[in-house]
């Protein structure tokens, strides 16, 4: 999978006799909001940013239809632009964005802890002795929009999505009653064992 790309036309830069050395305040808490969300809720993501001057390229953003620094990009779409970036709307793009390009692996169970349906299929799992990452998707809103990407195009585009989300090994098995049937099936408790 490549890299994530996210693109920032920051307040600086020169246009014919005018130059502009210092970001704006806005880009500059900007850049600041991007670094640390990489840093710290998207570290195991690869994303690559890159920092550009508005004034020097203000065509190549208005292309796209940017035309008020801060804009910011996300894989040459406009995600933000004329205020400081919501580090909550990056967290959802960019992490949607990589659950679009990698396949997940292993298995997991999204759901949320008030959730019968997903202790229940926890309970299964574990019985079945199958290993699994747990995320909580109203703790870890990164968790919530993983899963979201994940599951609407799999499932028709008017149906609500619902938890517990499970996959094993790497295949999208449904909720609490897809797992449960597939744990009852013979052949798949011979596969697992």
């Amino acid at each position: 999978m490549g890299s994530i790309n996210i693109t920032v036309y920051q307040w600086a830069g020169a246009w014919g006799p005018f130059k502009v050395r210092i970001p704006c305040g806005e880009c500059t808490l900007t850049k600041d909001v991007i670094q640390d969300t990489l840093d710290n809720e998207l570290a195991g993501i690869d994303v690559t940013l890159e920092l550009r001057d508005w004034l020097s390229e203000w065509w190549k953003p208005l292309l796209k239809g940017g035309w008020h620094a801060p804009i910011v990009l996300v894989n040459g779409r406009i995600v933000s632009q004329g205020e400081a970036l919501n580090r909550g709307l990056l967290n959802q793009v960019v992490t949607q964005e990589f659950a679009r390009k990698a396949d997940i692996k292993g298995s997991h169970v999204f759901g949320k802890a008030s959730c019968p349906y997903c202790t229940i299929a926890k309970e299964k799992l574990d019985e079945a002795g199958i290993k699994y990452i747990y995320h909580d998707v109203v703790k870890d809103s990164q968790a919530m929009y993983e899963m979201l990407e994940r599951v609407k195009p799999i499932v028709a585009s008017n149906t609500p999505i619902t938890v517990p989300q499970i996959w094993i090994n790497g295949a999208y098995v449904g909720g609490a009653d897809a797992v449960l049937k597939l744990l009852s099936e013979e052949t798949f408790l011979h596969q697992a064992a």
